[in-house]
């Protein structure tokens, strides 16, 4: 039989019973007595849904969700089973100890409505501003630099691959592209082109005939006045066309390069992504995050997600950029070279780096 009324949410709010559970400095803390400061609705008005219909999640609580989870490193439906399970979580977030969460799905559509928005690092800034407002770091002067690879989930893909799908993406945005007469392949037809792929001199007649179609539509979209998305295909069909050939034995002919570029586009998909190797065996594909933490509280001070094969020392020297002199530097032999001792060394800092 069901109970006839319900507690008040003062009865079973979790901050209420189990705040004294959570230790003093630590980020569910900080979270359970400055969330409405850091996280207000006026800074989410332009990303929350307007109109009636079901409520949707407080700003807040999703914000500071994301917070969490980007802190512990878990994927959406672990933080939405600690948000279920864990009173720090709770308490942080500002809910009830009955509290079943919310959907997974809901911290997709937020993630995709503030990437695209004006302000896409407005969390990170939020919990900067009141960082500095509140002194929690004051008088904390270790920093730990740390950076790991975010795998993306696109094909690599080969160089007869991407010189096709790069021609055919111009043809479709360029009107004057599909005037061009080519011939090494029917880019009208979906997939790669009919090979003798064990053939190396029917491989290479290939190669060598789509490199003269890119090079011919190129020429013809030279003088072209073009907008930002017509450009940026015909720059991408400019790259691909030229990092993995070189020119053939015969005058006027191409074939695919015995090496490799070294900031090589594996993907027309996601151009962006690129190649790096943990260890020699270790090979991966997409970007890198980095970011510098204190590592007492965990509070991230600074963050910047790049290619993957971004080296980590320069760009953990302009995560520190912001600070004071006088901080003591802890990093592991990604952060030993030369180049960025001197960095830190000059910024003032003194290092705790494994040496390479």
């Amino acid at each position: 039989m069901s109970p006839a009324s319900h507690p008040s949410d003062a009865q079973l709010d979790a901050a209420t019973w189990c705040r004294h559970l959570i230790p003093q400095g630590s980020v569910y803390a900080f979270l359970a007595d400055h969330r409405r400061q850091l996280f207000p609705p006026e800074l989410f008005a332009d990303v929350v849904r307007q109109g009636g219909g079901h409520p949707s999640v407080p700003a807040e609580v999703v914000a500071t969700v994301m917070v969490l989870q980007a802190l512990e490193g878990l994927s959406d439906r672990e933080a939405i089973s600690a948000l279920r399970r864990d009173i720090a979580w709770k308490v942080a977030c500002g809910l009830r100890l009955d509290d079943e969460g919310f959907h997974p799905t809901v911290l997709v559509y937020w993630r995709a409505r503030l990437r695209t928005s004006p302000q896409p690092r407005r969390i990170f800034d939020a919990v900067r501003q009141v960082v500095e407002q509140t002194g929690v770091l004051r008088g904390r002067r270790r920093r730990v630099l740390d950076s790991t690879v975010l795998e993306d989930a696109v094909a690599t893909q080969d160089t007869v691959t991407q010189l096709v799908a790069a021609i055919r993406r111009v043809r479709r945005l360029v009107p004057t592209a599909r005037d061009v007469q080519v011939a090494a392949h029917d880019y009208e037809r979906p997939g790669k082109p009919v090979c003798a792929w064990d053939d190396p001199q029917a491989t290479q007649a290939l190669v060598s005939g789509l490199v003269k179609d890119a090079l011919a539509v190129l020429a013809a979209v030279a003088e072209v006045e073009l907008d930002a998305e017509q450009g940026e295909a015909v720059a991408l069909l400019a790259l691909v066309a030229g990092q993995d050939v070189e020119p053939g034995q015969r005058p006027g002919s191409w074939r695919v390069a015995r090496r490799v570029a070294p900031d090589r586009v594996i993907s027309v998909v996601d151009p962006q992504a690129r190649h790096t190797r943990k260890t020699s065996a270790q090979r991966r594909d997409g970007y890198k995050g980095h970011i510098a933490t204190e590592p007492e509280s965990g509070l991230v001070t600074e963050c910047a997600l790049t290619a993957a094969n971004a080296p980590d020392g320069p760009i953990g020297v302009g995560l520190l950029a912001k600070e004071d002199p006088g901080l003591e530097v802890l990093g592991d032999t990604h952060y030993g070279s030369g180049q960025t001792r001197a960095a830190l060394r000059a910024a003032g800092h003194t290092q705790t780096i494994k040496p390479i």
